[in-house]
């Protein structure tokens, strides 16, 4: 009896954090655009205030000189925007390089304290009301900083988040079709949770805050992009999405690589949850509170381990009843298990020998990153995270 209730619990959590939560919001959405005024998303095209494009860098030579030259070509008036570079830390060359364009504001100190450490101390230097931050191995798209400012047009929103977006080649590894699924998905959850209410936090590609709004973050903080948007979240502003300001960046060179991605951000978002308890105040937070923990809570400290419970629990049920050869649902939930992991291990073998196939590497990552997860919940418990980023290789 205990098996069949964890079982039943176990999958439920699963179905409601990948499926269920996304198939409750495109309800919720469809009855808001039926019975409430949509005038709370009304924006204004003639909004123009200037603007701090905010880029911390270490060790990004290589991507500095496309990175300025698409910041210079953006679609706004070049008097209205301070460019501001942190490179604490790098011992490449980085600052020297930056020197030699004009219009840029480069602040440098020899000492590596990590990312947050750099943004606390850059933030000093920021002019405009509304810093813009993004990540020096992506490309913004030509409009992305017009799609930003219009969103700040409403006086309720205090942070808007841009779309990642994956460049997609012709011959992807499994980290890419995975990763390039994932923020799909991923998009679209976030579009529907702002046309809902607010957004639940924001990428560090690109993302945008009121310079009023912020407050210096703890300096061991992992995930500086989540604990900014979200902190100004609980001030009762609203995080906008916005799809036509986006990022571009390569996938991750292989699985590997992007297993050490997903490990930090699994780390990070364990202590985002320890730090930011009052988020699931719903008497405070609202609706938030409810999006908050359906779209990140539950993937983060939940999904994960629920995944292999899930099979443990299911192996069990099947044992315990001598049921293999039954057509019953504990059977056939064991054998689509086993389908979809035999699935993730041949995503394996085939990468490893450099064979495209589509169709397997998406279980695969699926598996990858949730196993990355538990890691990553181990790392954060144990105190292993270093607060500064051991950098994925990514693909050309």
């Amino acid at each position: 009896m205990i098996l069949d209730v964890l079982f039943w619990l176990l999958l439920f959590i699963l179905f409601y954090t990948y499926a269920g939560y996304a198939l409750v919001l495109w309800v919720l959405v469809r009855l808001k655009k039926l019975f409430v005024n949509a005038k709370d998303h009304s924006t204004s095209a003639d909004y123009e205030p200037d603007v701090c494009l905010f880029v911390t860098a270490y060790n990004e030579k290589d991507y500095i000189k496309q990175k300025v030259e698409n910041a210079f070509s953006l679609d706004y008036p070049k008097e209205k925007i301070q460019y501001l570079w942190i490179t604490d830390g790098s011992d490449d060359g980085s600052h020297e390089m930056l020197k030699k364009f004009g219009n840029l504001e480069v602040y440098h100190q020899p000492e590596r304290k990590g990312k947050m450490h750099a943004m606390n101390r850059g933030m000093k230097f920021v002019k405009a009301p509304i810093v813009i931050f993004s990540d020096s191995n992506t490309i913004l798209g030509q409009q992305s900083i017009r799609e930003i400012v219009k969103c700040f047009s409403m006086q309720n929103v205090g942070c808007v988040a841009g779309e990642k977006r994956i460049i997609q080649q012709d011959e992807e590894a499994a980290a890419g079709a995975g990763e390039g699924l994932y923020w799909k998905m991923e998009s679209w959850i976030k579009q529907k949770d702002w046309e809902l209410n607010s957004a639940v936090g924001a990428v560090g590609e690109l993302f945008a805050i009121r310079t009023a709004l912020f407050d210096d973050v703890e300096t061991d903080t992992l995930l500086d992009d989540f604990m900014i948007s979200l902190r100004i979240a609980q001030k009762g502003f609203k995080i906008a999405y916005a799809p036509n300001a986006y990022a571009k960046e390569t996938a991750s060179l292989n699985v590997k690589e992007e297993l050490k991605r997903k490990v930090r951000i699994a780390a990070g978002g364990i202590q985002t949850i320890a730090r930011l308890k009052g988020l699931l105040n719903p008497i405070k937070n609202g609706i938030l509170s409810w999006q908050y923990f359906s779209h990140k809570v539950l993937r983060w400290a939940l999904a994960p381990p629920a995944l292999f419970l899930l099979f443990l629990v299911n192996l069990l049920l099947v044992a315990i009843n001598n049921s293999w050869e039954s057509s019953g649902f504990y059977t056939l939930a064991l054998y689509i298990q086993l389908f979809c992991y035999v699935a993730a291990v041949l995503g394996w073998y085939f990468e490893n020998r450099k064979v495209r196939l589509k169709l397997l590497f998406v279980p695969y990552y699926f598996v990858m990153i949730n196993y990355a997860s538990l890691l990553g919940m181990r790392r954060y418990f144990t105190k292993q995270q270093s607060v500064n980023w051991e950098k994925s290789q990514r693909a050309g």
